[in-house]
């Protein structure tokens, strides 16, 4: 699969379909892959994008040229919301102890797309 030849890359583009509109809402964020999984994390209060997937878990999202799409949810779980957390800190800012990464996510959630599909190519 691609993903994992596009983790490198800096920003994912993400698109939910709006809850209240039905249209599609695209957003530009960071991300790491782990697991033939995607994380991706805010910080503070739910927006736009988060309500939307909610609502929608379906979304697609953009690396490099390459497009997918796949379930997004917000992560509750320990486990899942540490290796999000691990994954994302240490590709944009390396090594760090486990009380540096917990605080920097003390206010922070993080979601996970999973059931990822690479879409075809149009030509």
């Amino acid at each position: 699969m691609a993903l994992e030849s596009l983790s490198g890359k800096k920003l994912i583009f993400l698109t939910t379909k709006g809850r209240r509109t039905g249209r599609p809402h695209c957003v530009e964020l960071w991300f790491a892959v782990s697991d033939s999984k995607i994380f991706l994390s805010h910080e503070g209060r739910h927006t736009d994008w988060m309500k939307n997937l909610r609502k929608e878990s379906m979304v697609g999202f953009r690396i490099g040229d390459v497009n997918f799409s796949g379930s997004a949810r917000i992560v509750g779980e320990k486990g899942v919301f540490n290796s999000g957390k691990h994954a994302l800190y240490s590709k944009y800012y390396g090594a760090a102890s486990n009380e540096v990464i917990d605080d920097w996510f003390s206010e922070s959630t993080v979601v996970e797309i999973s059931s990822i599909v690479q879409e075809k190519r149009i030509q």
